[in-house]
């Protein structure tokens, strides 16, 4: 797949089509078209699905972000699956953007953060038609844990305070970070990344914030990084361990 650079990394990203955010949401005087992405991964233990599309969502909402789906069952599709090939599904978060496949996977488990199923539930948070729909079944996950051998869940709150990213590490032992909507963009990002950079190697203040959890993200040491909302894939721009050039 061409996200991997050919890394031994069996990820596979899938276009669910995007959305137009309004100019008064982007800090600019202009609308911004946003992609929307799935990741399906590849695993021993069958196949784990991150995250599964945009839902059909009230009148209001519907013209607000003017939203162009790819339906769940199209995209796998594409990638030569079906909805019954995916063992298990693992939304960043709940909003309507990304979890608007998850009733086409009843019966399998969907992992969220407790926290964001409680955000959720309380009502005026996303449709509630795609979080509390017939076989929905929640494992609810309180903070970062290993949920397939190499396949780890880690807490990156900010967007919303439920949000996950997910690590998977490849039979070589890269890590490809699949980061949802932890950053909406590479760029920012890569600004977080080198921001803690600076920290640790002792740059005088001042210098900008990060999110604190980039710390247990940059120990994880990945490779690719990955997000639902840009096309784009940050990757390291030396091997810091020596510092030179990636081949």
């Amino acid at each position: 797949m061409g996200d991997n650079r050919g890394a031994d990394l069996p990820v596979r990203r899938l276009d669910m089509g995007y959305f137009v955010r309004p100019a008064a949401e982007t800090g600019g005087p202009e609308p911004r078209v946003e992609p929307v992405f799935a990741y399906v991964v590849r695993h021993e233990r069958g196949l784990l699905l991150f995250d599964s599309g945009i839902g059909e969502a009230d009148a209001e909402t519907e013209a607000h972000y003017r939203p162009r789906r790819r339906g769940l069952a199209e995209a796998l599709s594409g990638a030569g699956l079906s909805p019954a090939d995916i063992s298990l599904l693992v939304n960043c978060h709940l909003h309507f953007d990304h979890c608007g496949g998850n009733p086409l996977l009843a019966g399998r488990p969907i992992l969220v953060q407790e926290t964001e199923l409680a955000t959720a539930r309380a009502g005026g948070y996303t449709v509630d038609a795609l979080v509390d729909f017939p076989g929905a079944v929640y494992e609810e996950v309180a903070g970062e844990t290993e949920i397939w051998p190499g396949v780890r869940i880690i807490p990156t709150p900010g967007h919303t305070a439920g949000h996950q990213s997910l690590a998977v590490r490849g039979r070589d032992g890269t890590v490809v970070v699949l980061a949802g909507q932890a950053h909406d963009f590479a760029s920012e990002f890569g600004s977080d990344h080198a921001a803690l950079r600076a920290a640790n190697d002792g740059v005088e203040p001042p210098l900008p914030s990060y999110r604190p959890w980039m710390e247990r993200i940059t120990a994880l040491d990945p490779r690719r990084v990955l997000f639902a909302h840009d096309g784009a894939v940050w990757e390291p721009a030396t091997d810091e361990s020596t510092g030179a050039p990636e081949s």
